[in-house]
Formats: structure tokens, sequence, C-alpha cells
């Protein structure tokens, strides 16, 4: 089915819409353009919590670019699927590396940030958007937990309250979705069932070339199979019972960004009650929202970019301590 061109005028397609889109409000600063992009009762997912209407992202976006003047993010990769004949949805990746001026030194800060917007007939109706915070605080010197105990998990309403979707391939949260690469997305759905929630880290070799990436949060990169589960490990430590949902696909294969690239919306949900890398350790469950950009060669996986916000995670983990009770501890 081919898609209307109103879901994306007056640009040329679903990739450039969102590079110019954002572009124009993150990079030339007109906040004002979010009135004619964003719906009046549009709803954005963020890592602390869910925002519904436009003049919240204004106030949002606002505050966000006040704190960081200097701040120029740069498409990485778009990842779009069409949402019927007038809409689509993109997983939009970007990078930006910034100076900040800290210690009364220039201080260069990499980081990426993914958003997940669905798009109907050119106007934003739900986003879901995940940033690599733990980046800043890594690169500037700031105490993550510090830095958390200065947030508030206000916590998710809307589609984030609800069971993921029985049938993600048929429809996702963002709704149905054309049967595109499905042997693709049945590979990678399998991996993340497999390798990240069932823990059979060994069968990382079946799905991912031994030459792979793993760009994931805080700035920092993974190579080789044995590397990717050590990281993986270090995740889930924390929430042993740690399992993980996926919420929405889309592919799309660009000569541009490589090939074919299936984006992957994922909650993992678990008990805060393994490794206390967070602090004491409290038995509360804690939900964590994340997308990640695997890119596919052959039928394997050789690059994954997977983002989430780890300072959002302690502030929610911080939201349950309360005077926190005894927590059972491994004693095996």
């Amino acid at each position: 089915m081919a898609l209307d061109p109103v879901a994306y005028l007056p640009y040329k397609d679903p990739d450039d819409f969102i590079r110019e889109v954002t572009d124009r409000i993150w990079v030339a600063r007109d906040i004002a353009h979010i009135v004619d992009n964003y719906e009046p009762d549009s709803i954005v997912h963020a890592s602390l919590g869910t925002v519904v209407g436009r003049d919240g992202v204004i106030e949002g976006s606002t505050m966000r670019m006040a704190s960081s003047p200097g701040h120029v993010g740069q498409a990485e990769d778009v990842v779009w699927e069409a949402r019927g004949e007038d809409a689509f949805l993109s997983s939009h990746l970007v990078f930006s590396a910034d100076e900040h001026l800290a210690g009364g030194r220039n201080i260069r800060v990499r980081k990426r940030t993914v958003a997940n917007c669905l798009y109907r007939r050119g106007r934003m109706v739900e986003e879901w958007v995940v940033r690599d915070d733990l980046a800043d605080c890594l690169q500037l010197g700031i105490d993550p937990d510090e830095a958390a105990r200065g947030l508030t998990f206000q916590g998710w309403t809307g589609s984030m309250t609800e069971d993921p979707p029985q049938d993600v391939l048929k429809e996702g949260v963002s709704g149905p979705r054309p049967d595109d690469f499905r042997p693709e997305c049945e590979m990678v759905l399998d991996f993340i069932d497999q390798v990240w929630s069932q823990r059979r880290l060994n069968k990382v070799h079946d799905f991912m070339a031994r030459d792979l990436f793993l760009h994931t949060i805080g700035d920092r990169t993974v190579i080789r199979p044995e590397r990717y589960q050590a990281d993986l490990l270090e995740m889930v430590g924390p929430f042993p019972d740690a399992r993980f949902a996926v919420r929405d696909v889309q592919t799309h294969s660009s000569e541009r960004y490589a090939g074919l690239r299936v984006a992957v919306l994922w909650t993992m949900h678990g008990t805060y009650r393994g490794t206390p890398a967070f602090g004491p350790l409290t038995g509360k469950p804690v939900t964590v929202m994340g997308v990640s950009q695997f890119l596919v060669h052959d039928g394997r996986i050789v690059k994954e970019v997977r983002v989430y916000d780890e300072i959002a995670l302690r502030a929610q983990i911080n939201a349950g301590r309360e005077e926190g009770g005894d927590v059972e501890v491994n004693i095996y």
C-alpha cells in the first residue's frame, strides 16, 4: 500500500520530514513550530512519565533548550514505516556532540536520543522518547545518584499502562503495521525473547555476527559476542527477574543507513532485588522504557543501538524506596 503524500508534505518522504522538522524546532529554535507540528491533544511518553497536550511539549522543549543553549543534534538514522495510507511511525535516532563549560573548561559530550513518533496527515499524534542522560553525567563529572535525586518519576498513562500487543508484528501500540521483512522481524523478536528475557546468553552467537557493534548508554561501544553478553548481564543484574516486552516494531531498508534496520520499542519489567548497583535494594518493581535499532545483514544482527535513561531509572527506584523494608539478598 502506497503512503499518501499527505502524510509527509511538504517534504519528499517521511525521512526528509523528520529530519527537517526536527532541525526547524531544535536547531533553528522555532519552538512555535510545535503548534503546527503537534496535535493539541498529542501524547508524549518519556522516561519520567507521560505528557498529555501540546502545551506541555512546548514548555518542556523551552526548558530543555534553555538548559543546553548550544545543543545541536543530527539524525543518525530514521527508521520509518507506514501506519495506514496517511500515517507513519518513525524511529528517529539523534546523535549530538556538544561542548559544555564545566570547571572552567570546555567538555565535549556525546549522547544519543531516540524519538519514536506517530504522525498522521503530517501531525504528531503520539511519541515515545528516550534519552541517554547517563552520558551527560559521566562526561560532565556529575554524580548519577545526585542527578536522579533531583528528578521525580511521575508515572505513565494511556498506552504505556496497557498490556503489550499480543502479535506485535500485526499491530503494535501505534496501530496495525504492514507485514514487511517478517523473517528478519521474527529473528529479532526471537533474539530478544531467548537472549534478553530467557538469559540464553550462549545464543548470542546464533543471532549476531562475530564482529558486532553495540552502541549503548553512557556513550559506550561494545564489540564481540562475549562483551555483549557481559553488558547484558550488567543491565539485568540489579533486576534478576527482568523480562522484556516488545510494544512496537518498525522496519525500513535504505542504502543511506547501510541497509535493513529493525526498530523495537521495548519495556523491561523487573524487581530491584539483585546486585545493588543503584544503592540499597528495595524489592520494588520497576519498568524501563527503551528503544533498540538493529541493523540486519544476511539474516544476522551486525549492530544494535540501544537507548534508555538510567538516570530516570534511578529516580524511579528512589520513588519506591520510602523507608525500605528488608530485602532478601542472594545467598546462593
